[in-house]
């Protein structure tokens, strides 16, 4: 005797099969065009390169400690190109009618203690205040008010900044509004801006190294393919190494997302731990619902079927800029191209309202995290927007925990 049930069953089993065979073939070669395989140019910053078959293939940074002891393979520090290390340099920016970036004098910046910290002022209604002086600005550290040293309205200065693109598979439907709404930010960026460019699914891929060549950084947007998981956290770590290695003094990472960390070996504390010692500001862009279910996924090898796979860790998200002073924008229609872009389109512009402040910390020998609080106190209408803290002459104290922070509209 047959049995119907039975038969139906096995025909299901097979076209599942054949269908995940299909997803498979299909997606993994445009999963590997994404993983950094182009010949990179000539001159590249900071970029390294091995050969693989006669094809150049970028070298991915990796996360210390974090996989097998491996350590980030990047050059040195070449302080002709980043002021922060070479306290006589005052480089000249060309292209901008012979203006000179803004520093502090070596004298300041050699002083035991001195930090400098990114500052945005608006009123209640979001908009940048311009012109503040040095008298308008209180600064605390651990409560205790201390004198501004420097201050620089960074309407010229060029900023050094990583772009961070979730590529795990759920992103797919959302990547080609993501590459226009990046590809308007690195057209407002500074022409002196240099950019690298990481997409991550299941690990980061470095697409593009330091580079002034905004029109290089948008070519690369062209690699940018769904696929895998999301570590998110093992990547804002690679990018705050990265980062760093950027020729200027004020640095930013912008990343994009839609999902939660599931796959990376990092965990958020020290991913807090790594941005409150850079001091670099990471604007971060949620896409989805964040009060979806928890129901999971499953995973056959780099592809993720069902589960919840539009809820974004806004919590995350929002630590992340709340703690270094940045912005965490989310969108909660999945897909809406328009709100993505206007989001980059602030930040291009909020890069540019922004305040550099020095000062010198008190008992610089202290070593560890300090508080931080700003305040403009002449105008009573201001909002400042701060990183929490600074780290003086040492690794700092360790994350306590999240905090609550609504996400920007």
């Amino acid at each position: 005797m047959h049995n119907p049930d039975g038969r139906s069953l096995i025909r299901d089993i097979r076209a599942a099969a054949i269908v995940m065979l299909i997803a498979l073939l299909v997606g993994a070669p445009r999963a590997l065009a994404q993983q950094g395989v182009f010949i990179p140019p000539p001159n590249s910053q900071n970029g390294q390169s091995r050969q693989n078959n006669g094809s150049a293939v970028l070298e991915l940074p990796t996360t210390p400690g974090a996989q097998n002891g491996g350590s980030l393979n990047l050059p040195q520090v070449n302080p002709e190109l980043n002021p922060q290390y070479n306290p006589g340099f005052n480089p000249q920016l060309n292209g901008q009618h012979g203006q000179e970036l803004e520093i502090p004098p070596r004298q300041l910046r050699s002083q035991s203690g001195y930090e400098q910290v990114t500052v945005t002022v608006t009123d209640q209604n979001g908009r940048y205040l311009t012109g503040l002086q040095k008298g308008d600005f209180n600064l605390y550290i651990d409560g205790v008010q201390r004198p501004v040293e420097f201050l620089r309205q960074d309407t010229n200065t060029p900023v050094s900044i990583g772009i961070v693109v979730d590529t795990s598979g759920s992103m797919e439907p959302k990547i080609p509004q993501a590459r226009a709404a990046i590809s308007g930010l690195i057209e407002n960026l500074n022409a002196q801006d240099d950019i690298f460019l990481f997409a991550f699914s299941n690990r980061p891929f470095l697409l593009q190294p330091f580079t002034t060549n905004h029109s290089l950084v948008m070519s690369r947007l062209a690699l940018l393919h769904a696929y895998g998981q999301t570590a998110l956290f093992d990547t804002v770590l690679d990018g705050l190494i990265m980062v760093q290695h950027g020729r200027y003094d004020k640095k930013a990472l912008l990343v994009v997302t839609d999902g939660m960390d599931n796959t990376s070996q990092a965990t958020l504390p020290e991913v807090i731990g790594q941005a409150r010692r850079m001091g670099v500001l990471i604007y971060t862009i949620g896409i989805g619902d964040p009060n979806s279910g928890s129901m999971p996924g499953i995973a056959i090898g780099p592809f993720m079927f069902g589960g919840d796979i539009d809820q974004v860790d806004s919590q995350t998200l929002s630590e992340l800029a709340t703690e270094t002073g940045a912005r965490f924008y989310l969108m909660r229609e999945v897909g809406d191209g328009e709100k993505i872009r206007a989001a980059c389109e602030q930040i291009s512009t909020e890069l540019r309202e922004q305040y550099t402040v020095g000062f010198v910390a008190p008992d610089p020998s202290r070593t560890g995290y300090r508080s931080l609080r700003v305040e403009v106190p002449n105008h009573p209408e201001a909002v400042v927007r701060v990183r929490k803290g600074v780290t003086v002459g040492g690794p700092g104290t360790e994350y306590a925990g999240p905090t609550s922070n609504p996400a920007m509209p």
